[in-house]
């Protein structure tokens, strides 16, 4: 089962046992839980919209590091100008503990209401007949 998720600005695939690279979430307590979710995928089986909004998401923050550096070049041509600089994000690193699905979710299709009794139309050659009689 694996679900995908948005948090800071991202979207990300996982599944339960996973450790992702997420933007810095300050407060990270003992869990996080994310939802809605965009997708849920269980055992082939994909839901989306209301059923994938009824879905949890649980992870819990293993620690915090910087990413990878990026850097920064200023260069204005022909006056001398310069500018090196480099700039390393702070990310948090989650581990997926679990993916639930709600109870929302219907495993067997809604069944159909019956209609109300239907009155069978006459056919219109026999109407007109006997109209043509009286």
């Amino acid at each position: 089962m694996y679900a995908v998720i948005k948090t800071g600005g991202k979207q990300h695939r996982v599944k339960p046992g996973d450790v992702i690279e997420v933007e810095h979430i300050p407060a990270a307590g003992e869990t996080l839980t994310f939802h809605p979710l965009l997708v849920v995928d269980d055992d082939g089986r994909a839901h989306v919209g209301k059923e994938a909004a009824a879905a949890v998401v649980t992870a819990r923050p293993v620690g915090e590091q910087k990413g990878e550096k990026v850097k920064v070049m200023k260069y204005r041509p022909k006056t001398g100008y310069a500018r090196k600089a480099g700039h390393r994000q702070l990310v948090t690193l989650l581990e997926i503990a679990d993916v639930k699905l709600g109870a929302a979710v219907r495993k067997t299709p809604p069944k159909k209401t019956e209609k109300a009794e239907e009155i069978p139309e006459e056919a219109p050659d026999e109407a007109a007949g006997e109209a043509a009689q009286e």
